[in-house]
């Protein structure tokens, strides 16, 4: 038998034991147990998400603000206006 069965073995046996009036109690400290393990994960999680997105801002050209209104006019059709799609006109989107 491994360690963490008997482990949980002498909990269980434990538990059994314990007064009425203590298990209130003991319900309080599980679900305390398992909000702190929620919190490790997802700060665990939202690491790996900012470590994942820090790179999206990084360009090929050091600087682009010399040639902003360059780079805008490519973007902006005349006639219709900017638009995520060059076919289509910012009303029918």
């Amino acid at each position: 038998m491994d360690t963490l069965t008997k482990n949980r073995e002498q909990i269980i046996e434990s538990i059994k034991t314990l007064p009425e009036d203590s298990l209130t109690e003991l319900i309080n400290f599980v679900d305390y147990l398992r909000y702190k393990a929620t919190e490790k994960q997802s700060q665990k999680t939202s690491k790996n998400f900012l470590l994942s997105i820090a790179a999206l801002g990084n360009s090929v050209e050091k600087d682009v603000s010399e040639r902003d209104e360059e780079i805008l006019s490519n973007e902006v059709d005349p006639i219709r206006g900017w638009s995520l799609h060059r076919d289509r006109s910012p009303t029918q989107i």
